[in-house]
């Protein structure tokens, strides 16, 4: 396709609902990835507290974890649709519809993927710390705060990729 806007949105169209169908037909049902990225999500902001010498309350939630609390609250719950799997893939079908080089992409999609998943860390271990503080003020930030912050990120890399690995005239590098 020779014009980068219309390629753009026919891959990108054909790759979301490629994940849509991928991800609600098989990994859902079939698989726990979802646990497992909860599990490695809940973890990270245990011990990034444990770093700022919080003690944290262990669950026991069976083989997958996905409750944190900081000792004496009644902490967190964090659930699938908290996992970052769907912004991760967005991520990914947008750099992969977008023109670019290969080469920048193998690179650029697992930072993307990184600070998507540091960015969720430190956002579950801000939740569990706005519980211990004033649980009052969880609703909002979980709601609107950290939502806003997770996807400026997210843009903040979108932008990047379109500006900065996108040669000008709007044509790809594709190798």
């Amino acid at each position: 396709m020779k014009n980068p806007l219309i390629r753009f949105f026919v891959i990108g169209t054909i790759l979301y609902f490629g994940w849509y169908f991928f991800y609600e037909l098989y990994l859902l049902p079939s698989t726990t990835i979802d646990e497992i990225l909860v599990d490695f999500l809940v973890k990270g902001a245990e011990a990034l507290l444990q770093l700022f010498n919080f003690t944290v309350r262990a669950f026991d939630d069976g083989l997958y974890r996905n409750h944190i609390a900081i000792d004496g609250t009644a902490g967190v719950t964090v659930g699938a649709p908290c996992d970052g799997m769907i912004l991760m893939a967005l991520f990914v079908i947008f750099v992969v519809a977008y023109p670019g080089s290969n080469r920048n992409r193998l690179w650029f999609i697992p930072l993307g993927l990184f600070v998507i998943q540091f960015m969720n860390i430190l956002r579950i271990m801000a939740l569990a710390f706005i519980v211990y503080w004033n649980e009052d003020y969880l609703a909002f930030n979980h709601d609107y705060t950290f939502t806003a912050i997770v996807y400026a990120v997210v843009f903040a890399f979108w932008w990047w990729w379109s500006k900065l690995y996108v040669p000008s005239n709007g044509t790809s590098e594709e190798k």
